[in-house]
């Protein structure tokens, strides 16, 4: 891999990714890879709306017995 040259370019070289890092972390860039993945094998098949696919995850989350009690 080649850096940038300017320093500018360095820098943003840089943010772009510790913004990837910061995303797949923390789970933001999770939906994104299932609509790609959904889109996938059948174009025209319906897709979750954001709110429906993070509420699936966090019922699947809640519903694994390795994850441990949730009180809160």
């Amino acid at each position: 891999m080649t850096w940038p040259r300017s320093r500018a370019e360095r820098v943003r070289h840089v943010a772009r990714r510790v913004r990837w890092y910061v995303r797949e972390f923390t789970g933001e860039s999770a939906y994104e890879r299932y609509v790609a993945h959904a889109t996938a094998g059948d174009p025209a098949g319906q897709v979750m709306t954001r709110r429906a696919f993070e509420r699936s995850r966090t019922d699947a989350r809640e519903a694994d017995p390795r994850e441990g009690f949730r009180c809160c």
